[in-house]
């Protein structure tokens, strides 16, 4: 029964011509790979440290190229520990053999990754560099997604401005309470064992005054309406099916392989203020000022399309439709009341004129001019039901730019446009399921 397996080699036998670690290595592994990938790297130009040639121990420095080969083998084997690294160093023969026998150690990984960051960028920006000249990124069509990442942070260790504000707006009605309780006790010279009880709740009210105080200063020092104590970068983000802290992390991918040309990180909790920062940083990359670049309707932020548009570049992005709340109450939407360039105003759905008043409203910033109707006309209009909740008459604001957002609107109602919109799920969205799922 014995001869039907086969039987290894006896682990204590001498080998007389034992095997090269090299041979236990594949012509085809990613190993190798990654070994010629860094060969090729100016890492003197890229910016990487040599930090570790002042070790206290004295000992010669581990090479920039060896510690960023590990670290690209171990991001792309879901090995994210430095100490878990350090492990299979000494256990993995691919390992072995991209590191020449070489054993770093966890601080080391640790610290190169640490100080290094704004290199292994620029490692990432050269191999999507390297994939442009290799035609592997074609640079025709790019779309563009977002998604949030969770950081590695409590919203426990979180302060917000809007939150301290009404923590204080309560905490002082406590106060004020607490002193009211005193006022009437001495008038009533009844001091009962519950108004003692009250004065260590004033204590505590007192310090948590103190507390809010200082985190609303430093708030308004540093010019910010959040911050972590664990993790300063990261920002409380919400969407429907999310409140986490989180970066809220962008990608532009090509058309052609799904490869993903650049990255970029936004502090943002939703995308309206990011398309024309990312559409520059893609036309840098692919070298064409021509490429079309999409992405979904939560980009469409008037401001960034016309940035886009003054800077000649081709986006493709759906508009909202506005007046979608009032359409559901019964009421017209803002369709409804067509924008008359000529006359410069805006005819209802009962042909009567909403003119220019020549009032102006600044909102964050932006300009916008108001359209009006006599109320004496809205108060006979058999339309009015379907038009007006409570004010007398219909008003109507218009963006001083809106003449672009228009123009644009009917780009993105041709078919070629309607086309690269609905491909571009399949091309920026899988991505993100790939690197959630490395991540674990």
């Amino acid at each position: 029964m014995n001869n039907i397996y086969k039987h290894g080699q006896n682990r204590k036998q001498q080998l007389l011509f034992p095997p090269s670690i090299d041979e236990y290595i594949s012509e085809d592994n990613q190993a190798r790979a990654i070994d010629d990938y860094v060969e090729i790297l100016d890492m003197v130009s890229l910016g990487f440290t040599n930090a570790s040639l002042c070790s206290s121990d004295g000992q010669p420095a581990y090479h920039p190229k060896l510690l960023l080969k590990i670290y690209i083998y171990s991001y792309l084997n879901k090995i994210r520990s430095s100490r878990k690294i350090e492990t299979e160093i000494k256990r993995n023969i691919e390992l072995m053999w991209l590191c020449s026998g070489l054993t770093p150690g966890y601080k080391t990984i640790a610290n190169f990754r640490k100080d290094n960051a704004s290199a292994l960028k620029k490692v990432f920006r050269e191999f999507v560099l390297l994939c442009r000249e290799l035609n592997l990124i074609e640079g025709k069509l790019i779309a563009v997604d977002g998604a949030f990442l969770r950081a590695n942070a409590s919203k426990n260790r979180l302060i917000m401005k809007k939150s301290i504000k009404k923590e204080m707006e309560r905490n002082n009605h406590q106060i004020e309470a607490y002193l009211s309780s005193l006022d009437f006790a001495d008038k009533e010279d009844k001091k009962t064992r519950s108004i003692k009880y009250s004065a260590d709740n004033f204590e505590k009210m007192k310090k948590t005054k103190v507390k809010l105080d200082k985190d609303l200063s430093f708030l308004e020092e540093m010019g910010l309406s959040q911050y972590n104590r664990t993790d300063p970068d990261a920002k409380n983000m919400t969407k429907p099916a999310h409140n986490l802290m989180a970066y809220n992390v962008q990608i532009a991918v090509d058309d052609k392989f799904k490869f993903i040309a650049v990255t970029d990180i936004s502090l943002e909790g939703n995308d309206l203020k990011e398309i024309h920062t990312i559409s520059k940083k893609i036309q840098e990359v692919v070298k064409n000022d021509d490429v079309a670049i999409t992405a979904d309707k939560g980009y469409a932020g008037n401001e960034e399309i016309k940035k886009c548009i003054d800077d000649k570049i081709n986006i493709i992005i759906p508009l909202s439709k506005a007046g979608q709340t009032q359409g559901c109450k019964g009421k017209y939407k803002r369709e409804a009341f067509v924008y008359n360039k000529q006359s410069d105003c805006y005819i209802c759905p009962n042909r009567q004129k909403l003119t220019n008043s020549t009032r102006t409203i600044n909102r964050n910033g932006k300009i916008y001019f108001t359209y009006k109707i006599s109320s004496k006309i809205c108060k006979t209009c058999p339309l009015r039901d379907k038009c007006l909740s409570k004010t007398p008459s219909k008003e109507l604001i218009r963006w001083e730019h809106q003449d672009i957002i228009e123009e644009f609107s009917k780009k993105m109602n041709t078919d070629e446009a309607r086309a690269i919109i609905k491909k571009r799920g399949s091309i920026a969205e899988h991505p993100f399921g790939t690197t959630k799922q490395t991540l674990g």
